[in-house]
């Protein structure tokens, strides 16, 4: 998730449709390991892991390296750990970014991003530094025949489901809601056969910090790119919401 807007997700569909299939089981693979890891091996009591394997079915991922993920997470298999980092900082035009990796190398996993924050002229941050600008949020993107505000308002009002916003652009519907609403939405989405296309607890601004400067917009769009491409990058937040002319402007040339 590399913003809180349209243009999140145009880069969203494009990022889809040109990642690597190898890049894509290794994000959702450390996410199973993960999840796993944390709320044991049965999906069936696990929330977390239900949604990435489902993520990872969604992404065409063979059931033996499904499998193979929960057991490293349960520790059934060996390997070295890996482990969830968190790291701060801003981009251009005062833009506030956090980066969620997972790594069995913390050192190198350290080494790189810096590197990337350096090469792109932003500056890395402490703890704490900018993620006060941010609070935890289950979140969850749904396209196709549900992604309607009034079926899906009405949908949670019958399950007593606690949601903060349900946005609706272009045939996709992004639903914010509590960080503890996770597990119960997503059996909500299960009764009901409905897929969601992303599905996480994600870190969501307070406000978002507007750009009106195409080069800026630009600018971080390349940076979160590059970070979005590392391979231990589970995913990049930021407060960027684009003016309609610049987000009309990036759209246009991502056409072209």
């Amino acid at each position: 998730m590399s913003g809180h807007n349209k243009w999140s997700s145009i880069k969203h569909k494009k990022g889809a449709a040109d990642a690597k299939r190898g890049a894509i089981f290794s994000r959702v693979s450390k996410e199973i390991i993960q999840a796993a890891r944390e709320g044991g091996g049965d999906p069936a009591l696990n929330a977390r892991l239900r949604t990435a394997i489902a993520a990872a079915k969604a992404a065409n991922m063979p059931n033996d390296n499904i499998d193979r993920a929960i057991k490293k997470g349960t520790g059934a298999l060996g390997g070295a750990a890996i482990e969830e980092f968190t790291y701060e900082g801003i981009a251009a035009g005062g833009i506030s970014v956090i980066v969620n990796c997972m790594s069995d190398n913390k050192n190198r996993c350290a080494a790189d991003i810096r590197s990337f924050f350096t090469r792109h002229n932003c500056k890395m941050a402490s703890s704490g530094a900018v993620s006060y600008k941010f609070k935890r949020k289950s979140r969850f993107v749904i396209e196709g025949d549900w992604a309607d505000e009034d079926k899906l308002m009405e949908l949670f009002l019958e399950n007593d489901a606690d949601v903060d916003d349900i946005q609706v652009d272009d045939g996709s519907a992004e639903i914010i809601a509590p960080p503890d609403a996770f597990a119960k939405i997503v059996a909500i989405f299960e009764g009901k056969g409905i897929t969601p296309t992303e599905s996480s607890i994600a870190m969501i601004p307070d406000t978002m910090t507007e750009v009106t400067e195409l080069n800026v917009a630009k600018s971080v769009q390349k940076f979160i790119d590059v970070l979005e491409e590392y391979d231990d990058c589970q995913a990049v937040y930021t407060d960027m919401e684009l003016s309609d002319a610049v987000a009309e402007q990036l759209a246009a040339e991502d056409e072209e």
